[in-house]
Order: structure tokens, then C-alpha cells, then sequence
């Protein structure tokens, strides 16, 4: 018999491993769920959630609800609903819990949809965006197509991607949450509520998956195919290798890690709704496009977005939310 190296089966069987979970990718379920989300899906949703009639989502005025009802019937149309648990989507941000920046706000909601797991219901990844902004100012609308409409509706395409292969028997091992916070703008406000008072244990959250700013270009970067990949291995040593074998297996993108920089004048890794996971020892990814002209300012329009780059930034935080959501075991917690 000829004599076995048994130190050659540890590196076989991961090899083993990496190649199942490149498979994954080229699937014909994944294939079909990663190519549904479209630039004109996205720019469909965008022209409405950041028009001129929404008055610049600010948090809890009228036109922040109206864009929350437009995100709410796109979901009952793809047959995606909120957590059993709740009796809507909306989860209830009272006032007490709204005092931001600029002094107290109205009541207002995060919006939560939902799709259960197959196999470990009980263990989630969320996937966030907010969907407020700064409203209006001097008659001018602000209106955030950018800042972070293209997220919000990044999301709406997520959903329904993961809703195909549901609906074709391939629905994802882990449950996704869906998460649509509130002010933000004002100091992560929805966010730190959710994290306080949240629908499904943070102890059962594996990671969050954020999208805040995906459809424009920094002055740093025009004319490259990029994202800001920030945070990916701060409470994870797996999740950065997870979210980059994602995409060189898909979209290929050059990730910026820029901003992971402990010396980052701009902080960014504290300043986005990831933060409020991260806090918690949830590990995360924000991903961002950088600030460019726009920002924060009247000219933040659905006109100016790079909507071929918005769908392959979309199309990104799926693959890696799809490799999360169906790998064997949940990612482990093991950096501080």
C-alpha cells in the first residue's frame, strides 16, 4: 500500500472547499439572481425615490413617508414581507429617540423586509441603507439621488435578486434582513435604534452589509471601476476575503481600502450606519463611493448618477450577501 501523506489532506480538503465555494457563483441560480439586477431597474427606482416630490426624504416629514411607501409596495410586489415578528414593515422611531444634530425631530420609521432562511432561519445577515436626507433649504430641494438613494434602491434590486431564487427553490441558507434606517443625516440615529432595540438578536446577526453612496465618483477615481470597501476586516479576518473572492469571481471591481486607515483624517468607518453593528461586534462592510462635488448639496441629482457602476456595486454587495448567506458556517468574530 502506498504510504498516505497525511499532512496533503488538510490542504486538498480546503482546496476542496475553495473551489465549492467559487462554484457558487457560476451557478445557474446565481447567475440568474445576479444578472436581474439591472442599471434600468435601478434608475426606474431612483428617478422616484429622489424626485422633487419626495422634498428631500428629511427624517419624519412627509416626503421621507411617501418615499417609505413607495419602498413598501415594491416589496409586496416582489413578495417580500417584514419579519413575522412585526405587524408592518415600519419599525416606530419615536421622537425621544430622534434627538439629532439639529436639535429634536418628528416620530419616524426604519423599514424592515424580510426573507427567511432555509436552513438557519435564526442566523441573519443584514443588508442596510438609509433612506432619509437632508430635506429642504432656502426653497431648494435636496434632493440625495447620491447620498443615499442609490443605496436605498440598491437595495430594493438585492431583495428582489435573493426573492428569484427563492421562488426558483433556491432560497438562501441564512435569513436577510433588509434594512431601510431613518436619521442618519442627523447622527445615525435609526440605526442606533435598531441596534437597541432589535427584531432579531445581535448575538444572531452575522454581519451587516452597508450601502451608503454607490453612484457617483470621487475626483480620486473618475473613469476607474471602483468602491470603497470600508471596515471588511476590523471584527473579521474572513469577511474581506469573502467580499473580494466575490468579486473576482463577478464584477471584478478595484476595492479601495483607503478609508480602513486608523489615521483617516475623514473617520468614515464611524460615520455611517455600519457603525452601529460594528459597535456591537457585528462585523461589517460599508460600502462608499467617495465625496465628490455633490455632496451634501442641491446638485445631488438622479441625472448625475453612473448607473452601469451603480449596478455593478449592487451587484457586488449580493455576491457577497449571497457567500454569507449560504456558506456552511457564519463567519467568525475574531479580531477587536
Amino acid at each position: 500500500m502506498k504510504k498516505t501523506n497525511f499532512l496533503i489532506l488538510p490542504l486538498a480538503f480546503a482546496l476542496l472547499q475553495s473551489c465549492a465555494a467559487n462554484l457558487s457563483y457560476t451557478g445557474s441560480p446565481f447567475k440568474k439572481s445576479f444578472e436581474s439586477i439591472t442599471s434600468e431597474e435601478l434608475k426606474t427606482h431612483l428617478y422616484i425615490v429622489a424626485s422633487d416630490e419626495m422634498e428631500g426624504r428629511d427624517t419624519g416629514s412627509e416626503g421621507q413617508k411617501k418615499a417609505g411607501r413607495y419602498l413598501i409596495e415594491q416589496y409586496q410586489k416582489m413578495g417580500v414581507s417584514h419579519p413575522q415578528s412585526m405587524k408592518n414593515y415600519y419599525q416606530t422611531v419615536p421622537k425621544e429617540a430622534l434627538n439629532g444634530r439639529r436639535g429634536s425631530l418628528p416620530e419616524s420609521e426604519n423599514i424592515l423586509a424580510f426573507i427567511e432562511g432555509t436552513q438557519k432561519p435564526e442566523e441573519v445577515i443584514v443588508i442596510s441603507a438609509h433612506y432619509d436626507h437632508v430635506g429642504m433649504s432656502n426653497g431648494d430641494i435636496y434632493n440625495g439621488a447620491d447620498d443615499d438613494g442609490s443605496g436605498t434602491v440598491a437595495l430594493l434590486e438585492i431583495a428582489e435578486a435573493f426573492q428569484k431564487a427563492k421562488k426558483a427553490g433556491n432560497g438562501p441558507k441564512r435569513s436577510i434582513l433588509f434594512l431601510h434606517v431613518t436619521g442618519e443625516e442627523h447622527g445615525l440615529l435609526g440605526s442606533k435604534y435598531y441596534a437597541e432595540n432589535p427584531v432579531f438578536p445581535l448575538a444572531n446577526t452575522v454581519a451587516d452589509l452597508n450601502i451608503d453612496m454607490i453612484g457617483r465618483c470621487d475626483p480620486g477615481n473618475c473613469g476607474k471601476d471602483y468602491v470603497y470597501a470600508i471596515g471588511s476586516e476590523m471584527l473579521s479576518s474572513e469577511l474581506k476575503k469573502i467580499n473580494e473572492a466575490a468579486n473576482k469571481a463577478t464584477v471584478n471591481l478595484e476595492l479601495n481600502y483607503k478609508y480602513d486607515d486608523p489615521n483617516d483624517k475623514d473617520r468614515l468607518y464611524y460615520r455611517s450606519d455600519h457603525y452601529n453593528f460594528a459597535k456591537n461586534g457585528i462585523p461589517v462592510i460599508f460600502y462608499f463611493d467617495g465625496i465628490h462635488e455633490d455632496y451634501h448639496k442641491p446638485t445631488d441629482t438622479s441625472d448625475k448618477i453612473d448607473y452601469a457602476a451603480l449596478r455593478k456595486r449592487a451587484q457586488l454587495v449580493f455576491a457577497t450577501a449571497w457567500e454569507l448567506a449560504n456558506r456552511k458556517e457564519r463567519i467568525a468574530v475574531d479580531k477587536k
